[in-house]
């Protein structure tokens, strides 16, 4: 592609990134694999000027304010963000620069604390608004009802200012979110990736309740703005903030030299591995106030300070041996355990080897000394192999030819580089079968834990999912024996259990484990048929011409339901009384079936989640990003490059009102 298009496609790319990551704290991508698209895009616009656009995520805060999540609050000072750099050099021209306009200038470096951003308002010493960052510039949300759950966070100064707006960082340390985790997994709901998302998710939280039993944490690190009181430089407000019993960030260090703030860089970056909480990074500011107005800011960042992110972290360890474990679709994943290291604040002992081609790309041997990092210093992954420390006498590893779980035989697929085991009846690939099945994208049966679907397949009440709806049958067993606690545990997931036989016909479909259909195809699948006997009797012809349906999919489709045991299954289910008919019936108005909407920005009244729902109720469907099948464009606040794209390609844009009255009429 030529440079244009590169650009386009990086602009895209990084807003649906920043959307992931900041509104709604699920990123699909490492910090490190993000800063490097980021960093491309902002050479390339700097070596191409008449390419620029005020609309790139490089001139831009990331996020967005979402009105769901509570009120939205105008931002008295805005909320920037902080130029990146990597490199040594960029370090020293960035003090070099301010050093040719301010030869007196001090600098003030601290560490970058991977959290949420919050800015705390408070009125005569009392705190009256805690408010997040939101897109940064114009709006943000209240939070004030959860940032008083946080024990750092002081609702009374002890000298009373008339004003002042502090700015810190809502973060999570690593104990506290093993905690979190560790409650969520015996729960059986879905983990946070890591501390950030984890803090982000808890603040946006509706029960302030939850935040207080998260146990969330704050480091400020900035006066934002104050009236009745002076501050000549940034160390002395954060002394002063100290003083009134405040938690500002620690160990920062005054610097007025290249060298001395290169120095302060490496300092925090070698601390990285002994702290209880996560960094991403150390900010280097001018200290001086007054240096600060004379630099200014731009639309983004401010000129008087800089953020410089640390490469990830790499060690060296031993591979004490490589283990197989059976997923829900048979496939196994070979897993290195190696001698314990510590990476980013955590002990890490495995990581995975994906596949017989990976293993082979990397040669890597039982015994081997091998390179060890956290990718975006949350997965642990293995580099590489130092060859010239491997021991005499190791072998290359293969993959089993039988099943670790059951002993069956194993097979390689045709089209992709996995390895499966054959028997469908194999006890591992059962477990994660039963986890998918009751998770919540499927049938969404709250309290149904993987501890206890462990025991109970142990204990022989469960040997498929239809056994689920017969557990009934046993409770006086079950509560006799414990195994989901006591009366009022036992009766409790049995009646979710019995309330999830009423869910609608796509939930079933994606519980089911069908090889390729996840729920997107499930929903697809419930607009084309009625009931699940339809579905179970569809030809391949058919499928095939349905929408996120290929050829892949329609194959495994039909193979499913040719299957003895899996139509035993389903029959079972039908006689234990789960719904095997579609919701979409009972929708009368199909007036948008065919259409697809593309939803952006912040709606005035509604949120987005609130929106996709109406159109979906309406039989239209939704799209993360527009394209000529689009049909239309439902707009809002700061609706930027997905706007753009509609307008040059001709597609008609809605507001909220616009779409409301389409509904009315």
């Amino acid at each position: 592609m030529d440079i244009r298009q590169e650009i386009e496609q990086l602009r895209k790319e990084l807003e649906y990134h920043n959307d992931r990551y900041y509104n709604q704290d699920d990123p699909e991508i490492s910090d490190y694999e993000y800063d490097q698209l980021s960093l491309r895009l902002r050479t390339l616009e700097k070596e191409h000027p008449e390419l620029a656009d005020s609309n790139s995520p490089t001139q831009k805060v990331g996020g967005k304010a979402k009105r769901e999540a509570g009120v939205l609050v105008k931002h008295n000072v805005p909320m920037l963000s902080l130029q990146d750099v990597f490199e040594k050099e960029e370090v020293y021209s960035f003090v070099e620069k301010i050093k040719k306009e301010r030869s007196d200038a001090v600098f003030v470096v601290e560490k970058k604390i991977d959290g949420l951003s919050v800015s705390l308002r408070y009125d005569n010493g009392n705190l009256i608004k805690g408010v997040t960052r939101g897109d940064g510039v114009n709006y943000g949300e209240d939070v004030t009802a959860n940032v008083k759950m946080i024990k750092d966070v002081k609702v009374k100064l002890k000298d009373a200012v008339p004003y002042i707006e502090i700015r810190g960082e809502v973060y999570m340390k690593n104990a506290d979110f093993a905690a979190v985790n560790e409650k969520l997994e015996a729960e059986g709901k879905k983990l946070f990736a890591n501390p950030r998302n984890c803090s982000a998710g808890t603040l946006r939280q509706l029960d302030p309740e939850v935040v207080k039993e998260r146990k969330l944490s704050l480091f400020v690190f900035n006066v934002q703005d104050v009236s009745g009181i002076t501050f000549r430089t940034h160390s002395e407000s954060l002394e002063w903030l100290k003083n009134q019993g405040i938690k500002v960030i620690e160990g920062y260090r005054l610097c007025r030299s290249a060298d001395e703030v290169w120095e302060a860089i490496c300092e925090i970056g070698e601390s990285r591995g002994n702290l209880p909480y996560d960094i991403d990074g150390a900010v280097v500011k001018v200290d001086n106030l007054e240096d600060r107005e004379y630099f200014g800011t731009t639309s983004k960042v401010p000129k008087w300070a800089i953020a410089y992110k640390y490469p990830p972290e790499e060690k060296e360890t031993v591979v004490k041996e490589i283990r197989l474990s059976v997923g829900r679709t048979g496939r196994i994943t070979p897993t290195a355990i190696f001698e314990p290291i510590r990476l980013c604040g955590t002990n890490v002992e495995r990581a995975t080897l994906h596949n017989q081609d990976r293993i082979n790309e990397l040669d890597v041997r039982i015994g081997d000394t091998i390179i060890v990092r956290k990718a975006g210093e949350i997965i642990p992954e293995v580099l590489s192999v130092v060859k010239s420390k491997r021991p005499e006498g190791t072998v290359p590893y293969h993959i089993s030819s039988t099943c670790p779980s059951c002993g069956a035989a194993t097979i390689r697929d045709e089209n992709t580089a996995d390895t499966r085991c054959t028997n469908l009846n194999c006890p591992a690939q059962l477990s994660q079968h039963i986890i998918n099945f009751v998770g919540r994208n499927a049938m969404d049966i709250k309290g149904f834990g993987e501890a206890y679907i462990e025991v109970l397949i142990k204990e022989g009440y469960i040997k498929d999912i239809a056994d689920i709806y017969y557990l009934k049958n046993y409770r006086d067993e079950l509560i006799e024996k414990g195994l989901i606690g006591k009366e009022k545990n036992t009766d409790k997931l049995l009646k979710a259990i019995e309330d999830s036989k009423s869910n609608d016909l796509d939930r079933l479909i994606t519980g089911l484990g069908i090889k390729n259909i996840g729920k997107q195809a499930g929903a697809e699948l419930k607009k084309h048929f009625r009931s699940m006997h339809d579905l179970m009797n569809a030809t391949y012809e058919e499928l095939v011409a349905i929408n996120d349906v290929g050829d892949i999919s329609a194959r495994a489709i039909v193979e499913f339901f040719s299957s003895e045991v899996n139509k035993n299954i389903l029959e079972r289910l039908e006689q234990a009384g789960m719904n095997f008919y579609s919701s979409q019936d009972s929708i009368a108005d199909q007036r948008f079936a065919g259409q697809t909407f593309v939803i952006t920005g912040t709606l005035p009244s509604m949120g987005r989640s609130e929106m996709e729902e109406l159109v979906k109720q309406h039989g239209g469907k939704v799209a993360g990003s527009v394209s000529k099948k689009t049909t239309f464009v439902i707009t809002g606040e700061n609706a930027g490059s997905k706007l753009t794209k509609a307008q040059e390609l001709g597609i008609p844009v809605l507001s909220e009102e616009d779409m409301l009255k389409k509904i009315s009429e």
